[in-house]
C-alpha cells in the first residue's frame, strides 16, 4: 500500500448498514472488523458480509480485514477469507513478533499490526521488522486495561506508548504509525486536540470508529497550507543551492540543511497523497 492512512474506519463485519456508511464517509481505510465489533456468535456471518463487499468494485478507500487474533478458534478462517477476497491489507490485533510471523506464514498482503498489550509495546520493533508488517497501530484501550491507565485530557498517560512506536517504526523502515481511537463520539474538539498531540510526536494518521470522525482526522494529518508553502521553499532553495554547489543555505532566517530539506521533502510528498 502506498497511499495515505491517515483515517482507518473500523466497521462491523456483519453489519451491511454500517460498513456502507463507512465506505461512503470519506475515510482513507476502511477496516472490515471480524473482532471486537463482532459478537461470538455472528464471526461466520461477519466473514461472509465481508466476502461480499470485498468482491465489488473499489471505491477510493483502501479496504482492510481485521481478523481475529492468533491462537484463537477464527484465527485460520479469517486468514482463508483473506487469500480468498484479496482486500487490500490485513489489520492483526495483539500483535507480538510471533503473531506477525504466523500471520506471514499463512498470508502474504500487507499488515497493519496493533499493538495493544504490554509485551506487544515492550516488542514492537521486532513486529515492525517482521515480514510484511507497513505501519503499527497503537490500541490503547486493551493498553490501557492492561496497565490500569486512566485517560487524560492531555494524553500523557499513553505518551510513552506513542513515542515509542515512532522511533521502533522509524528504526524498522516503515511507515510512521497510527493513532489510538478516539471514543468519545461526539467530541470533537477532543478529537481535533488528541490528532494534532499525535501528529507532533510523529504519528502520521488515526483510527476511528465513527464516519463523524473522519473529515477532522483527515485535516489533523494533512499539510497545512502554511506548512506547505515552507516545504515547497525550501525544496526550491535545496535545489537551486544544489546545482550552484553550495550545502547549507538560509531560508525566512534559519538555516536549512539536509535534514530540515528532508523533512520539508516529506511534508510535500504527504500534500500529494504519498506515504507518511
Amino acid at each position: 500500500m502506498s497511499g495515505p492512512l491517515r483515517s482507518l474506519l473500523f466497521a462491523p463485519g456483519d453489519d451491511e448498514r454500517k460498513l456502507r456508511r463507512a465506505l461512503g464517509a470519506g475515510a482513507d481505510a476502511v477496516v472490515f472488523d471480524l473482532e471486537d465489533a463482532v459478537a461470538l456468535t455472528a464471526k461466520v456471518q461477519a466473514r461472509a458480509v465481508t466476502r461480499a463487499f470485498l468482491s465489488e468494485p473499489r471505491g477510493a478507500a483502501a479496504r482492510l480485514v481485521r481478523i481475529n487474533a492468533q491462537g484463537t478458534p477464527w484465527f485460520e478462517d479469517d486468514v482463508a477469507l483473506l487469500a480468498a477476497s484479496g482486500p487490500d491489507a490485513v489489520v492483526l490485533p495483539k500483535a507480538t513478533p510471533q503473531a506477525a510471523a504466523a500471520l506471514a506464514a499463512a498470508c502474504k498482503l500487507p499488515v497493519i499490526a496493533i499493538v495493544e498489550t504490554a509485551i506487544g509495546l515492550r516488542q514492537a520493533f521486532e513486529t515492525a521488522s517482521s515480514a510484511n508488517v507497513i505501519a503499527l497501530l497503537l490500541g490503547a484501550v486493551d493498553l490501557g486495561a492492561q496497565l490500569g491507565l486512566a485517560t487524560r485530557d492531555d494524553g500523557l498517560e499513553i505518551h510513552y506508548a506513542r513515542s515509542k512506536l515512532v522511533v521502533d517504526s522509524a528504526a524498522a523502515g516503515i511507515r510512521a504509525p497510527i493513532d489510538v481511537v478516539h471514543t468519545a463520539i461526539a467530541d470533537l474538539d477532543g478529537l481535533a486536540r488528541a490528532a494534532a498531540l499525535a501528529r507532533s510526536l510523529g504519528l502520521r494518521g488515526k483510527a476511528a470508529i465513527h464516519p463523524a470522525h473522519v473529515a477532522a482526522i483527515n485535516e489533523a494529518f494533512t499539510p497545512s497550507a502554511q506548512e506547505l508553502e515552507w516545504a515547497r521553499r525550501v525544496v526550491a532553495a535545496a535545489a537551486q543551492a544544489a546545482g550552484e554547489g553550495r550545502g547549507a543555505i538560509n531560508v525566512d532566517g534559519s538555516m536549512v540543511d539536509a535534514a530540515v530539506v528532508a523533512r520539508a521533502e516529506r511534508i510535500v510528498g504527504e500534500s500529494e497523497g504519498g506515504q507518511r
